[in-house]
């Protein structure tokens, strides 16, 4: 028997303490006893935590904190009302998630997670009902990774009642009075009905933000044609000077041009839209001249593709202007006056600012799941979180003048010479930068993001940057996003011209292998109408199926970058058994599905694409498709795909594509296959469609451009 079971009393008069024995063997049984306790709350708690069906082979079900490690995981619990004093038990919960991740951290440092019988376990933490508002953007390190059979889990309690918020309160609302310093710069008519209050000084003397929400719906920037920012009605410029870098409009209602500055022009132009910061404005009768910041400005008038449409035929570009004290008129329209820090707001019918929650965006990004390419971050599964509330100050700082899809330009041009090395047609420069998500994932492996929800979010919801892999991401929502919905991929580094094929040295950093299945994109690309439902950049093996995609501005599903018919990293790609309708609300250049560049062995099979929506203000009220093979798209399988009628854009396409079976000839089943799979379509309770918002007839298509 070892005698270091023994008390120091005992072994020093070297004998054997009977008494000490017999209560060492009580306490032993008593363990035994806890342990079968323990072993039955497990079961229960496992039954519990289960999430949706659906998934493969890698969920994780609740375990035991580090006491009590027999079996399953370690357990750490989170609450707002917790303290990050506490345990992290389910009575005495941590606060904040982390301070639970760098628990976790430190449990796998030393070995803390480990079974009776020396076996790895996983680490869940387990948030507890409740808005969880984190300081800045949550960070998962290459230390806070898992291993196939001991992931790392965080985890709701109870699924979508977890709230992880980027959002914070405005709080004591009173009516403006005539000595408010504003009084006079709001229309007359309207200054019964505007309430005002300063913005909470614990987060700073110089808040600014873009998006405004009113008991969870989006309220309005004031602006200078009531419905601009809906996508209608808008007015239309009058002319553009590129050389001068100006632009001439019809002169708004109430508009003081002593208040330019600080306001804000959002001009529809092809496929994208603008944003443009004025700095000054003239008025000269009925129109204004505006001359814009830098460096917008010069992107602006500089950029061929695309450019401010004029034409006799069709109109010009469709513009409102946004952010001004005078534009203040309609229930729903609200007006920082960020040198006081005083938000100005007309309530809606039926709000009470007494005990409404209305919210503004403080965080760009809540979680980064931040590896690199030397050590990335490895089996993480995020399951049953509501994301909600994200910010995205660019286009306040420096403008936004986005190529395609959102990708903002740093720098760009017409040639005056075209063509370069690479592409003897090409007759302009372009270099881009990438808007910001909610959710974003660089250098990750076996990554799981599931049953979660994305909303109320300024730009790209879940964003996989660059070196994914094996991503899954299945079952979520994303509803009311300003701007892409999915992101994956890297499309140009910053520092490469965007029509240049993309080879990285080092192979890790495309995403591959990614899988994006059974989510429902909803009301997406509301902000920055020129992005789409999911869009996949320079990807490899990424297997986009069985989503849906509704109420998006511009396109539904698009994978592929770089205008080029020469072989890059992009390949292989899978996009299967999708439906998108009530897609090019207010683009057109559109498709439900659309393509760019070669990417062999891609295959787009048993999609259903349905229902595009009337745009107001197209530059060509025609161009618009059910599918869009766009400039360089090669070597892709394109069949069995469902749409009312074969109305396809196939632009500058290279070699090597098949199109099999397309149209509405298809069969029934492939059409009711497509969409959410069973188990996930309880979501389309959540599901936008605009009934204000007429859509294309089926149109004829003559029988010999049929495939």
């Amino acid at each position: 028997m070892n005698k270091n079971w023994f008390p120091n009393e005992c072994k020093t008069a070297n004998v054997f303490c009977y008494r000490y024995v017999a209560i060492r063997l009580l306490t032993a049984m008593s363990c035994v006893f806890s342990l079968t306790a323990f072993a039955g709350n497990y079961a229960k708690d496992r039954q519990a935590l289960k999430t949706q069906p659906g998934a493969q082979n890698q969920r994780q079900t609740a375990g035991g904190w580090k006491d009590m490690v027999a079996t399953g995981p370690v357990r750490l619990y989170v609450s707002p009302k917790g303290d990050d004093g506490n345990p992290g038990t389910a009575q005495l919960p941590l606060r904040t998630i982390v301070f639970a991740i760098r628990k976790a951290r430190n449990i796998r440092r030393l070995g803390q997670n480990r079974s009776l019988q020396g076996r790895l376990l996983g680490v869940d933490i387990l948030l507890q009902d409740g808005v969880y508002h984190p300081e800045s953007a949550i960070v998962i390190r290459p230390e806070d990774g898992g291993t196939p059979d001991a992931p790392t889990r965080i985890t709701a309690v109870h699924k979508g009642k977890a709230v992880v918020s980027g959002g914070r309160m405005v709080k004591g609302w009173k009516k403006i009075n005539a000595q408010d310093p504003l009084y006079t710069s709001f229309p007359k008519r309207a200054t019964d009905n505007i309430y005002v209050a300063s913005l909470p000084r614990e987060f700073g003397a110089s808040i600014n933000f873009r998006q405004l929400w009113v008991n969870g719906r989006k309220a309005i920037r004031a602006e200078s044609v009531n419905g601009g920012s809906y996508g209608r009605p808008m007015e239309r410029i009058l002319g553009w000077d590129h050389k001068d870098q100006h632009c001439w409009i019809p002169k708004p209602a109430n508009f003081d041009p002593s208040e330019a500055v600080g306001m804000e022009m959002l001009i529809h132009q092809w496929w994208a839209i603008a944003n443009l910061r004025i700095r000054s404005a003239k008025v000269q009768g009925d129109s204004v001249l505006l001359h814009f910041m830098q460096p917008e400005s010069k992107i602006q008038s500089e950029h061929p593709w695309p450019a401010p449409w004029l034409s006799a035929k069709t109109g010009n570009s469709a513009f409102f202007l946004a952010n001004a004290a005078a534009f203040l008129d309609a229930p729903g329209e609200w007006y920082l006056d960020r040198g006081r820090q005083r938000l100005y707001y007309m309530p809606r019918k039926g709000e009470n600012l007494t005990d409404a929650k209305v919210i503004f965006p403080l965080l760009t990004a809540l979680l980064k799941v931040q590896g690199t390419p030397e050590a990335t971050v490895n089996n993480v599964q995020i399951t049953g979180i509501d994301f909600r509330y994200c910010t995205w100050l660019r286009p306040s700082l420096k403008g936004h003048v986005p190529l395609q899809a959102g990708m903002y330009l740093l720098e760009a041009y017409k040639l005056n010479k075209p063509g370069t090395a690479d592409k003897q047609s090409l007759e302009n420069q372009a270099w881009i930068g990438r808007p910001p998500g909610g959710v974003q994932l660089y250098y990750t492996s076996q990554v799981r993001i599931e049953d979660c929800s994305f909303q109320h979010m300024a730009s790209t919801g879940l964003d996989l940057v660059m070196g994914t892999k094996s991503t899954l991401a299945e079952g979520n929502l994303f509803k009311d996003i300003g701007g892409t919905a999915i992101q994956i991929g890297t499309y140009s580094p910053a520092g490469q011209e965007t029509h240049l094929p993309y080879n990285p040295k080092n192979a890790a950093d495309i995403s591959r292998f990614d899988t994006i299945r059974n989510n429902l994109v909803t009301d997406a690309a509301n902000e920055d109408w020129g992005c789409v439902g999911i869009s996949a950049g320079y990807v490899h093996n990424i297997y986009i199926a069985h989503n849906e995609v509704s109420d998006v501005s511009y396109s539904g599903i698009c994978v592929g970058w770089g205008w080029t018919k020469k072989i890059s990293a992009l390949s292989a790609n899978q996009v299967l058994d999708n439906k998108v309708t009530h897609y090019g609300k207010r683009m057109y250049d559109v498709g439900g599905l659309y393509t760019l560049s070669a990417q062999p062995g891609t295959l787009i099979e048993g999609n259903y694409i349905d229902s595009i929506y009337k745009a107001p203000y197209p530059h060509d009220p025609d161009h618009w498709f059910y599918f869009y093979l766009d400039e360089g798209s090669s070597y892709i399988t394109i069949k069995n795909n469902w749409c009312p009628a074969l109305k396809v854009m196939k632009n500058a396409n290279g070699p090597g594509n098949s199109w099999e079976n397309n149209g509405p000839q298809v069969a029934d089943a492939i059409k009711q296959s497509a969409g959410l799979e069973d188990p996930y379509k309880y979501l389309l309770q959540q599901k936008v469609t605009d009934r204000a918002w007429a859509v294309q007839p089926v149109p004829f298509i003559n029988e010999k451009d049929k495939n």
